[in-house]
């Protein structure tokens, strides 16, 4: 291994001009926003940044480009990134102020600083950022842009760094950092903080922030590079080895790295038709871009996926995680980690614990059979409307990906088996799927409970198996004070809730005092409103927003509606309603809700679980309401379940 050095900018113009691109075996762009944010502080203030590891090649390995525009070398590069993915395509994005693609999408990195900021007290918690392979779940966007701005403004004012929001980005003392690497003139954010003479006391302090601020590209990483001579497994290993610290990459990321290095048994090609399936799911218009690629379109998975194009479903977009999990727990007989699956691949015998060629020739062969099923447009297709006609037709509905991945393989399974007519299949992994849901099954340790599982369904078959579970799990207690209990929550991404929500969507609900607008129409829109109206309940005392935001308090309401009940008290305005309902509309009188009869009342109330005696509440009732719309919710459900 040799050693020499780069600054930032000498890097980011190689990976411009397509000379220093990724190994195949590299995950996707995974980085924050707040992480890139935290990242130009620490750089900034003149913390350590790591190295990046390099390997020069003579091979033609497989390769891929950055998650930003990259050009292109008319020579395949032979210079691969190992370790410094994420900082390198971070800071490119910044300084070229471009978006990075995150699974065929494209989303900006806007980080913003600030002119005024004092240069004492560090306000990130950084100290020093290294090996980089250490996030778990891509979320671009940053997480203070999810915040109120007028709460956060003092905080950020104290800032040299934040991720880009709207109220801030029109203040004159921030600027964008991708605006200030264009350009070595400090005219425009001069003129823009009203700056008008190198005399004003800002001048100097303006224009030494800017120079630190440029200072970044002169950066220099230290490069790690290993010898030309190695061979692409050899740099497999090492990639992995180098990123088994602590929880930096996952146990799906060794797999894909494995699975890319092989060139045997169809690994490196069988990786590309899982990373464009995936890509396929989030993106459709990604399959012009995946024919670009000769190599795969020749292979027998182009046209197994290429009715991805035509999906327009969301309820269910697999990251490669997704995919491996599910095929792994299908074609693997009983097993359900994915460090069992790294093994597998290398050839591992876990009886004498030897490493035997056979081994990993036969895992190669389960897990494309594994992934073919999952890829199959009959079994996603079928699978995915399963899921959407038990009501769960939206992605803000769904809470565990670890739940509906499990629903996806018992799925397979079970078509495979032929324990259950086929006519019956959705029907048992719409009750499986809410049943794991309701209980939170895997939301712990859920590999340990998925072996679990697929083992006593082996044994017991699953009928059986899951009679039992019912018996033991959904008792009269569960249903009436578990449940109940649950629903307890301000949450409104609560499992339980979100559960409620499908039970309506399943029966075709209409939304509160309404005789058209269907839960389902309105679910898009998020015209999810309070009962007790916020306002009233706050000029009657109770402030708090776990008081007043209780998931019972909330209902699906037009907007109209919405409008109509203003800041009324619920005996008020459902006592109107239902005089409206009846024909008694006051010359002037806004009305409240579309209902025309009696009946058509009671049925909305019931639909949406609000207790008769609504009528009669006030302020003095509410959590007298809240109690008992929780036990009508969760009889919502009950009703719901046992009706599939």
């Amino acid at each position: 291994m040799s050693k020499s050095e780069a600054t930032i900018e000498e890097l980011v113009s190689k990976i411009e001009r397509g000379e220093l691109r990724l190994p195949e075996m590299q995950r996707q762009y995974v980085w924050r926003s707040t992480r890139v944010r935290d990242l130009l502080d620490s750089l900034y203030r003149g913390f350590p940044s790591g190295a990046i590891l390099l390997w020069e090649t003579d091979e033609a390995v497989p390769q891929r480009d950055f998650a930003i525009s990259q050009g292109k070398n008319p020579y395949r590069s032979t210079c691969l990134l190992l370790d410094g993915q994420q900082r390198l395509t971070s800071l490119s994005a910044v300084i070229r102020g471009q978006p990075v693609s995150v699974r065929g999408k494209s989303h900006p990195i806007e980080i913003l600083f600030n002119l005024e900021h004092p240069e004492q007290s560090p306000v990130t918690e950084v100290d020093e950022l290294g090996s980089d392979e250490e996030e778990d779940e891509i979320k671009p966007i940053g997480d203070e842009a999810d915040s109120t701005e007028d709460e956060l403004l003092n905080r950020f004012n104290r800032m040299t760094f934040v991720v880009a929001t709207r109220k801030l980005e029109q203040l004159p003392q921030w600027v964008k950092v991708s605006d200030v690497f264009k350009t070595d003139d400090d005219a425009p954010f001069f003129e823009r903080a009203n700056v008008n003479s190198f005399k004003d006391p800002r001048y100097v302090k303006y224009q030494k922030r800017l120079a630190r601020l440029r200072g970044i590209r002169k950066y220099s990483y230290r490069m790690d590079v290993l010898e030309h001579t190695l061979s692409y497994d050899e740099v497999t290993e090492i990639f992995v080895r180098i990123n088994t610290k602590g929880t930096q990459l996952n146990q799906a990321d060794f797999a894909m790295s494995k699975i890319a290095a092989d060139s045997n048994y169809g690994g490196s090609i069988l990786r590309k038709a899982i990373d464009y399936f995936c890509h396929l799911a989030v993106k459709p218009e990604f399959y012009m871009q995946m024919k670009k690629d000769k190599e795969f379109l020749d292979s027998e998975y182009a046209q197994k996926i290429a009715w991805m194009k035509d999906s327009n479903s969301d309820i269910y977009n697999p990251d490669y995680n997704d995919v491996l999990r599910v095929a792994f727990m299908f074609a693997f007989d009983k097993r359900s980690k994915l460090s069992d699956l790294v093994s597998l691949l290398s050839g591992r015998d876990f009886a004498d614990r030897k490493f035997k060629e056979e081994i990993a020739e036969q895992s190669f062969k389960d897990l494309k059979r594994g992934v073919l099923a999952f890829i199959n447009a009959y079994n996603f297709e079928q699978f995915t409307l399963a899921i959407t006609s038990a009501g769960f037709i939206s992605p803000k509905l769904l809470n565990s990906q670890m739940t509906l991945n499990f629903a996806y393989t018992l799925y397979l399974r079970l078509h495979e088996s032929g324990e259950i007519q086929k006519s019956d299949i959705k029907k048992y992994v719409q009750k499986w799927f809410i049943f794991t849901t309701l209980t939170s099954r895997y939301i712990t340790s859920p590999e340990t409970r998925w072996g679990q599982d697929l083992r006593t369904i082996a044994e017991k078959g699953f009928l059986c198996y899951f009679t039992e579970l019912e018996l033991a799990e959904l008792s009269d207690n569960f249903w009436d004070v578990q449940l109940v209990s649950r629903l307890e929550t301000s949450s409104s991404t609560s499992p339980y809730f979100n559960t409620f929500i499908a039970a309506q969507i399943w029966n075709a609900d209409r939304s509160l005092l309404s005789a058209s607008s269907k839960v389902s129409d309105l679910l898009s829109a998020g015209d999810m409103h309070h009962i007790f109206p916020r306002e009233y309940l706050k000029q009657h005392g109770i402030r708090e927003k776990s008081q007043y935001n209780q998931v019972a308090n909330y209902v699906y309401l037009d907007t109209s509606v919405n409008i109509a009940i203003n800041k009324k008290a619920p005996n008020e305005y459902f006592r109107a309603a239902l005089r409206q309902a009846l024909g008694d509309v006051e010359i002037g009188e806004t009305r409240i809700g579309t209902l025309t009869s009696e009946a058509d009342f009671w049925k909305s109330l019931e639909a949406n679980s609000i207790p008769v005696d609504v009528m009669e509440m006030t302020s003095e009732n509410y959590l007298k309401f809240l109690q008992e719309r929780r036990r009508l919710m969760a009889k919502r459900i009950k009703d719901y379940y046992y009706s599939l």
